[in-house]
Formats: structure tokens, sequence, C-alpha cells
């Protein structure tokens, strides 16, 4: 039985305004879970927290 707590999803905020491009994370246990927003049942990628916080500071600031 898998005891693991459901991730909850949320849009990045770097995601596009279009809805073509949405990017939705999860924080889970050591590392952030990332997927394509329209396709909610497909492939899921772990990024364990000191590369996700590498990329996310390297993003460049929002105009």
């Amino acid at each position: 039985m898998d005891v693991r707590p459901k991730p909850r999803w949320f849009k990045s905020s770097y995601s596009g305004g279009s809805g073509t491009e949405c990017v939705e994370c999860s924080h889970a246990d050591g590392c952030t879970l990332v997927r394509d927003s329209k396709l909610v049942y497909g492939p899921v990628i772990g990024i364990r927290s000191p590369a996700w916080q590498a990329f996310v500071e390297g993003l460049p600031a929002e105009a």
C-alpha cells in the first residue's frame, strides 16, 4: 500500500500566459516534481532541491 501523500500541483509563475506552455510543480521530500499541465497523467520529472534552487535562481527576473 502506497502511503505517500498526493502531490499538490500548482502552475509555475514562469509559465506563459497563452495557455500553451503551462508547467505545474509540486514540492515533495527533497525534490520538486514537474509536469506538463496538459498531460496530468503523463510523465513527471523529479528534480532534487539543490538543482531546482540553482535552476530557479538562474531564471531571468520578470519584466
